[in-house]
């Protein structure tokens, strides 16, 4: 006879648990939307610069869903569940500055980092309470953080003059 024994999903305090997830679970949101809106610039953006930008949207939607994945995932590590529902992201996706149609490149570069900037407030706002919260949670937040913020330059040099 096999026995079988049962391991807790997580040792997380549930007061930290919950408390993390309460701030990284609206990145995780942000970051989903500006995966699909920034899916729809890449494939709507037009100009002299398209092939440049149409390969740094690219680069911007990967990162979004990498860092989503990573905020989501602690979410879970810790014993919560996160909802990224399609119609949850698309609540927050409905609030992109993106257009519908063909777009000339600086003008979806600057709705690009209109959306980047938004996401922004939410890891903003998790690194300044995750700080009392969950070290390690903060970490993610501060890695997100750094890769928006370096995403964000990089589009913002398009537009330098």
């Amino acid at each position: 006879m096999t026995k079988s024994q049962t391991i807790p999903a997580t040792t997380a305090d549930p007061t930290v648990a919950a408390g993390s997830a309460q701030f990284l679970a609206p990145v995780v949101i942000g970051l989903q939307a500006l995966v699909v809106n920034g899916k729809q610039a890449h494939w709507n953006v037009r100009g002299a610069n398209f092939i440049a930008i149409h390969e740094l949207l690219d680069s911007v939607v990967t990162h979004a869903q990498d860092w989503s994945d990573t905020a989501a995932e602690r979410i879970v590590a810790l014993g919560l569940p996160i909802d990224a529902r399609l119609s949850t992201v698309a609540e927050k996706a409905g609030k992109s500055a993106v257009r519908a149609g063909f777009t000339q490149w600086d003008v979806m570069v600057r709705d690009i980092i209109a959306d980047i900037d938004a996401v922004l407030v939410d890891v903003k706002a998790a690194v300044d309470g995750l700080d009392e919260v969950d070290l390690t949670s903060q970490d993610v937040a501060i890695e997100i953080m750094r890769g928006l913020e370096k995403d964000r330059w990089f589009l913002v040099a398009h537009l330098a003059e």
